[in-house]
């Protein structure tokens, strides 16, 4: 059974705080799905991945390529589980349920503390995930470093 984790963005913008969250759960042998809501902005974010993190190169494709199965990073705006995922990072409001969150070792849903839409919005996830009995945990970066500030 897995957990859900919300990370409150208020210090880091999304384009530093997603690569250190991917190379934590690359380290822990996880293939990763990515799943944001706009073709647009996962342009944008598999473009920030490729100019790379200063720490290392992060392994990742864009979903509809002849090699998904094979991606450690798959990013997409879909369901697309087809790299056969241990961990699901929600950006920009994707939804994610509570089977997915219980079929995998973890998913992550990262949120601008800047957007009191995105707030919002990860507020009514938090209710609907721990709701349906889901494990989560809450962390927030507010005094200048990752806090976990609740857990349910």
């Amino acid at each position: 059974m897995g957990a859900v984790y919300f990370y409150h963005l208020t210090r880091q913008p999304l384009e530093y705080t997603l690569p250190v969250l991917l190379d934590k759960a690359r380290q822990a042998g996880w293939k990763i799905v990515v799943r944001g809501t706009d073709p647009a902005r996962m342009d944008w974010l598999d473009e920030k991945l490729w100019l790379g993190p200063d720490y290392g190169f992060l392994p990742h494709g864009l979903a509809g390529g002849p090699h998904d199965a094979a991606q450690p990073i798959l990013l997409t705006t879909g369901p697309d589980v087809s790299n056969d995922p241990a961990c699901v990072m929600a950006v920009d409001g994707a939804q994610v349920g509570p089977d997915e969150v219980n079929a995998l070792e973890r998913v992550c849903i990262l949120f601008d503390g800047n957007d009191e839409q995105a707030v919002q919005h990860a507020r009514g996830q938090w209710k609907a995930l721990t709701g349906a009995g889901c494990s989560a945990q809450y962390w927030s970066e507010e005094a200048g470093r990752w806090e976990k500030k609740a857990e349910a």
